[in-house]
């Protein structure tokens, strides 16, 4: 029930590997959010399960390539720092190499935590290359995720799944019909009066979740302390023909200011704490800090972050907006929509309710949520903005019990322990913590067993080698145009 992003990933998903009917219901008169254009390099291990041509792929959406996403501003003003996907240096077989890293940067000869990371060299250059196309043969590979139009995305997961038998009903739900003893969904009705019943209901009706809402159970975990955002403005421009292979997050006075360059335009959105900055305030900021003059009247979207108790109940799974919501400051929106995709099809029910399934599937789904706000959280707690007040309070605010540990063990030891599917690894988190200005008071004993002349002599080399790699790769925008001629 509903289209977009979601309602289109679950469709084609599902129709690619059963043969069981499947009806998506949507309406024209309903918009979409569609703002969700940058992914985390996961979007590719769905793009190929559906065994989607990359080629075809970045020609029908728009897209670009996305190396990491770059921050500034968010440690004070004029602060800068990437997080890049992939590896940042080698590490060695007992720890991390920003263990290492620590230990030359104390010596004071060790460079900027990201000179060791191929993709952020890459990404500030503006280069982008992969394995056969434009990378050197010595070059490692660089992950890679994409910026796209999410409603041409949408379009184009539709074409495949209409292609594989899903059946598309145009209509506005006026009603929905429950068994709230099971508890489950029976029927839908639409404006047109047709009742649509089926088996198991995906909701994909973005904020509204007219289906879970209807169910017990699915009462909203307001996250809204620790993530206090809970505006934004949206406005396209075009495009002034340079690519950035990254999306840019640059930090305001009451929030943050997106940046997301596509092939024919550049997506841009402010997200703000209407406590402290007000709509007309906000526009004024969006409409001040765009490439060129605006191609659409910014769109305001109000949200509370947060997720839903449950997310599967009975026979019915909530999937995307209707599910919850986090900011997209580290482009985890689809990835979620993805992951719940992914579980349901591992745990495919046989009937259309099944308790011990559901229960195992909300247990795995919250908890992938909780960690992605935790490492959101952590981006405004360790904020260096001092003397605003929005900043200021984001700095003092009392943290989730889940993530004081990770800090304080950052902070000591430089350690971090990744738990069991966490999305982000410890390479991400050290990128963050870094960038914001934590440095851990001691590194890893066994750093010291290298010797100084040693470490350094790794460190340059590494450094160079990556900047040499780079110099040789094409820009973002050669690479698109020899990958779509």
């Amino acid at each position: 029930m509903g289209g977009g992003s979601a309602g289109w990933m679950a469709a084609a998903a599902l129709s690619s590997v059963t043969s069981t009917p499947i009806v998506l219901v949507e309406s024209d008169e309903i918009g979409t959010v569609g703002v969700g254009e940058a992914t985390i390099p996961q979007i590719r291990t769905f793009n190929r399960a559906l065994a989607i041509d990359e080629r075809e792929f970045v020609r029908a959406t728009n897209a670009t390539f996305k190396l990491g996403i770059r921050f500034l501003g968010w440690n004070g003003e004029g602060s800068d720092y990437i997080h890049a996907f992939g590896q940042v240096g080698q590490p060695t077989a007992v720890m991390p190499f920003h263990q290492l890293w620590l230990r030359g940067r104390a010596l004071g000869f060790a460079g900027a935590f990201g000179e060791y990371a191929l993709n952020d060299v890459a990404a500030r250059a503006g280069k982008m290359a992969m394995p056969g196309r434009g990378m050197p043969a010595q070059g490692a590979n660089m992950p890679w995720a994409y910026h796209f139009d999410a409603s041409l995305y949408a379009q184009f997961l539709r074409k495949r799944a209409e292609a594989k038998g899903v059946k598309r009903i145009e209509g506005k739900i006026v009603g929905v019909t429950c068994d709230h003893e099971e508890p489950a969904i029976e029927s839908v009705t639409l404006a047109s009066g047709q009742v649509i019943e089926g088996d198991f209901f995906l909701d994909c009706t973005g904020f509204r979740g007219l289906l879970i809402s209807q169910l017990e159970g699915s009462d909203f975990c307001d996250w809204s302390h620790w993530l206090p955002c809970d505006s934004a403005q949206a406005a396209p421009c075009r495009s002034d023909g340079e690519i950035s292979p990254f999306t840019s997050s640059t930090a305001h006075s009451a929030g943050w200011q997106w940046r997301i360059p596509l092939q024919h335009r550049v997506g841009n959105g402010v997200v703000y704490c209407s406590a402290h900055m007000s709509d007309d305030e906000a526009r004024a900021h969006l409409l001040a800090n765009i490439d060129s003059a605006p191609d659409a009247e910014p769109r305001q979207i109000r949200f509370t972050t947060g997720t839903r108790r449950n997310h599967w109940i009975g026979n019915c799974m909530a999937v995307g907006l209707s599910a919850g919501f986090l900011e997209p400051l580290e482009s985890t929106s689809i990835h979620l929509i993805q992951y719940s995709i992914a579980r349901l099809m591992a745990m495919l029910p046989r009937r259309g309710t099944d308790p011990a399934i559901a229960a195992s599937f909300n247990h795995e789904v919250s908890r992938q949520w909780l960690r992605v706000r935790d490492f959101l959280i952590l981006h405004y707690w360790a904020n260096g903005r001092v003397g605003e007040p929005f900043w200021d309070a984001c700095r003092t605010m009392e943290l989730p019990e889940t993530l004081v540990p990770k800090i304080e063990q950052f902070k000591a030891t430089g350690h971090f322990i990744r738990e069991e599917e966490e999305l982000f690894t410890e390479v991400g988190w050290s990128q963050v913590f870094l960038g914001h200005g934590i440095i851990p008071e001691s590194w890893h004993p066994l750093a010291d067993e290298m010797p100084e002349a040693e470490l350094r002599q790794f460190l340059d080399r590494m450094g160079a080698g990556y900047r040499e790699m780079v110099s040789r790769m094409p820009t973002q925008a050669e690479f698109i145009g020899a990958l779509l001629r």
